[in-house]
């Protein structure tokens, strides 16, 4: 598994932000956000899924998405054990039980899904198929870089993906009242790729008592990466100083 990180130089650590990337992409994809972050006295980890960026295996391709939340959970608990004493947040989860006191949660990146057939998934998982291509920026040139990385996969989902996406997608809608970590969402209205409806509905059940929900009217799905990138990190920042 391929992690990285990035380290305040002139200023006292306040915090650990541990980055996950999403489907298809990887962490080196965040390098400036990381940096931004630093500046503000975090120090960030990330991590490449299975199949993805530089970590091994099939490009785009998780057998299990069990096994890729085991990789997770064990990262984090080695970026805790290494930094005692500090918070730690985590971006880009969808719903996990805290693995500490000190774990905060700050994206959801989910969506509500139809059920399906897992036995035709189980016997093509590796194949390809089609699907529809989504904007996720209205910034072109940040279009123009993340389809041009060659670490970024722009092939078609594969099938064993789109199971095990639509396998926890129903885990999580039939457990949210479980979440009782503390947690901020983040979503665009337009988005195409995940429901906006899905962020409320687990700002809504889920048991934590320090809850927060931000939805940007008519932004994207890569919030990081539309032209209001500055006020999503503002926001982002703000919600970090205020619990370390």
């Amino acid at each position: 598994m391929f992690t990285q990180s990035w380290t305040p130089v002139s200023f006292k650590i306040r915090g650990l932000v541990v980055l996950l990337h999403g489907l298809n992409e990887h962490s080196g994809r965040y390098s400036d956000f990381a940096k931004q972050l630093t500046a503000n006295g975090y120090k960030i980890y990330g991590m490449d899924w299975i199949g993805h960026g530089g970590s091994d295996g099939l490009h785009a391709y998780v057998h299990s998405l069990d096994d890729a939340v085991a990789d997770m959970k064990s990262f984090l608990r080695k970026v805790i054990a290494d930094n005692p004493g500090f918070h730690v947040f985590a971006l880009d989860i969808p719903l996990v039980q805290p693995l500490s006191s000190r774990l905060y949660l700050t994206q959801s990146s989910f969506t509500l899904m139809p059920g399906t057939c897992p036995c035709f998934f189980l016997l093509v998982a590796k194949i390809p198929i089609q699907c529809c291509e989504q904007d996720v920026s209205r910034d072109p040139e940040a279009l123009l870089a993340k389809y041009s990385d060659p670490l970024v996969y722009t092939g078609s989902i594969r099938v064993r993906i789109g199971y095990e996406i639509l396998r926890i997608a129903s885990y999580l809608q039939q457990n949210l009242s479980k979440g009782k970590v503390r947690f901020l969402v983040l979503h665009g209205t337009a988005d195409t790729v995940t429901e906006p409806e899905a962020s409320q509905k687990l700002y809504k059940e889920a048991s934590s008592t320090d809850k927060t929900i931000k939805l940007y009217e008519g932004l994207l799905h890569d919030l990081l990466f539309e032209p209001e990138r500055g006020e999503i990190l503002k926001d982002i920042i703000e919600w970090l100083n205020c619990r370390t």
